[in-house]
């Protein structure tokens, strides 16, 4: 048997192999297409890409025709350069660098010589063609957008580069790709699938038909529409009121998750990079380190979070037992914690939750604070237990949404804090600052935004997405489900009242709108930053968090205005805007809007910058709004007394 077994396992291994080799090189003649053959050119037809809508059907992102003249390099014989050159307004160096730089992809396979004639250009080489063997035109579409805001949610569409050509087999020298923003998140949805003809030639190069009359020519399938979550309405009107200001906002559908505005500022016209000057345009964002019109602070932006995380503070308070709502504790415009350690506030008296909350009393949550530390044996353990909560709030992570860019923020451990203080027995004192959100705490705008998204929906929360529809497909279930956070629903309404009353009693009255009942908080962060090796304050930052109506609320929002002093002076203003905005349509509250619409932090940027660079950022007009940016260490000092903390 054995005699046996071993030749007849070759003879089958080998029948097999040659039955293998026969159908691959006589019967499937699919290699032939996929192999560099002369005697076939292969020619792309390019889909349009799904249009963009936002959640009410408004057209965003449409397309419109652009002809690329396409070369293969060894069919490039005998044509009159300097024609060719002033017919196409390039010069003979280009010329050369474009035929060299085709040559390096492939001699025989088509890449892109000249992207993104305009009719006119088209129209002209069009009727010379027949003069210049071995270019071609091809057809394609680019973007054609029908708003001018939104730029940091579209993002962009550009050509792929030699990386993305290596790794994914579908691209090909010349074809566009989606970067940033939805058009990167769902490239593959939108980009919908190229139809390939192939082309039979004769031995003079010649076309002479279809391949195998057509059998294997497929055709384009456009890519498919997609309808995003946002309000385009609130995205422009968020934007209007960031003019000439720095700094981000997010609104969000507590009850779905759905991103309802993302507002970066400043900002641009998307259609800006769009056609032959895209190149130039992205290069100057690109380089422009004052402004960063290319940085979405939305997403991407770590700021120390101030009064608003004092919400956290109470919540994590209530859920360890260490308060209840008649807890008090006096304030004596501050809190002493430790020989020559004051922790100012503007409150004084006695302080339970409700008025903690709508007077921002430092002192009310330092004390909280440490007692919830101190309910354990180990400040350690204690600061675990206190972390574990904020993580369930989606604090310190990425996040999940269906954007390609973020930052996880910061939540500190005792991790952290054995690290910073090697061999010192730390406590909660040492590490108070984190009560009012200052310390070692940081967060996105996106975070704050879905942190009083989560205090709206009474302790949990919908990962944040801007996808709201896809035509013909359904979108992540991980949108649709619901994450719970370690707070028992009971202690969200104590907590509530008093963000309600921010509006009526508290740092916030004044700003409200009548018949929306607004929950709010107000906060305000110092920031400092280094300049010619000196540590020198900026101006404070502007923080306000809310949501509305206060039952089955409709939108939260977090607004973040760098260097804009106090929380009710810049971003709270903007967060009754928005509200009403969204929530009635028109505005009510004229003055408000005038005052921001009209307003402007630029002085306040362009301090600490020389003359020259002003003046040049004041005469750009890509950029939009004309803001100034300083690189800054968010550090704070939290002995500092202002309007609110």
């Amino acid at each position: 048997m054995r005699k046996v077994l071993f030749p007849t396992i070759i003879i089958i291994a080998t029948i097999l192999i040659v039955a293998r080799l026969f159908y691959l090189q006589v019967i499937d003649e699919s290699l032939k297409l996929k192999s560099d053959n002369n005697a076939i050119k292969i020619k792309y037809d390019y889909p349009e890409r799904g249009y963009i809508y936002d959640r009410n059907g408004k057209l965003m992102v449409a397309n419109q025709p652009s002809y690329d003249i396409m070369v293969v390099p060894k069919d490039v014989k005998k044509i009159d350069t300097l024609e060719f050159c002033k017919l196409l307004h390039i010069t003979q160096e280009d010329f050369d660098k474009k035929i060299a730089k085709a040559k390096i992809y492939s001699p025989r396979l088509p890449s892109v010589f000249l992207p993104q004639l305009n009719k006119l250009e088209y129209a002209a080489f069009q009727e010379m063609q027949r003069k210049f063997n071995g270019f071609y035109i091809q057809k394609r579409s680019l973007r054609d957008y029908q708003v001018d805001c939104g730029a940091n949610v579209f993002g962009f569409i550009t050509q792929v580069n030699e990386n993305i050509i290596k790794n994914d087999e579908y691209y090909n020298s010349g074809d566009l790709i989606g970067r940033q923003g939805v058009e990167e998140s769902y490239e593959e949805i939108l980009r919908g699938v190229k139809g390939v003809k192939y082309i039979q030639k004769d031995k003079f190069n010649r076309d002479i038909g279809s391949y195998k009359d057509g059998k294997f020519d497929t055709i384009a399938l456009q890519g498919k529409d997609i309808t995003l979550s946002i309000d385009v309405e609130l995205q422009k009107y968020g934007e209007q009121l960031m003019v000439n200001k720095r700094g981000g906002i997010v609104a969000i559908e507590p009850s779905t998750g759905e991103i309802l505005a993302l507002v970066t500022a400043p900002s641009y016209d998307p259609a800006i990079l769009v056609g032959r000057q895209r190149s130039k345009n992205y290069t100057m964002l690109y380089h422009d380190s004052i402004a960063k019109p290319l940085y979405d602070r939305g997403l991407l932006a770590e700021y120390t979070p101030g009064s608003p995380f004092k919400i956290l503070t109470g919540l994590v308070g209530l859920q360890e037992g260490v308060i209840d709502t008649e807890t008090s504790f006096v304030c004596h415009h501050g809190f002493s914690y430790a020989r020559g350690r004051f922790m100012r506030c503007h409150d004084s008296g006695v302080s339970k939750l409700h008025n903690g909350f709508y007077n921002s009393c430092n002192t009310y949550f330092a004390n909280v604070y440490m007692k919830t530390i101190n309910k354990y044996v180990k400040p350690s353990d204690g600061v675990d237990a206190w972390s574990n909560h904020l993580k369930s709030f989606g604090l310190g992570q990425f996040m999940g949404y269906d954007l390609p860019t973020g930052r996880k923020g910061k939540i500190p451990t005792s991790k952290t804090y054995k690290k910073m203080y090697p061999g010192w027995n730390w406590d909660s004192k040492t590490i108070v600052s984190n009560s009012i959100g200052q310390g070692e705490v940081l967060m996105t705008p996106m975070q704050l935004a879905n942190m009083i998204a989560t205090v709206a929906n009474r302790g949990y929360y919908y990962t944040p997405h801007i996808i709201k529809k896809i035509k013909g497909d359904v979108i992540d279930k991980k949108f649709r489900t619901k994450n719970q956070t370690t707070i028992d629903r009971k202690h969200f309404d104590p907590v509530i009242e008093g963000l309600y009353d921010v509006y009526n009693l508290g740092t916030a009255r004044g700003l409200g709108v009548e018949g929306i009942q607004i929950c709010g908080k107000t906060g305000t962060a110092e920031n400092f930053t280094k300049i010619n090796g000196k540590r020198v304050k900026l101006q404070d930052h502007s923080i306000f968090v809310a949501f509305a109506p206060k039952e089955n609320p409709k939108i939260a929002i977090a607004v973040f205005v760098e260097n804009g002093y106090w929380g009710s002076r810049w971003a709270g203003p903007i967060t009754t805007l928005m509200i009403e905005k969204y929530i009635n349509k028109n505005i009510s509250r004229k003055d408000l809007e005038k005052r921001m619409l009209q307003g402007s932090l630029q002085a306040e940027y362009n301090k600490y910058i020389s003359k020259p660079i002003v003046d040049t950022l004041i005469n750009t007009t890509v950029v939009k709004p004309l803001n100034t940016e300083m690189k800054k260490e968010n550090e704070i000092k939290i002995t500092k007394e202002s309007p609110e903390n």
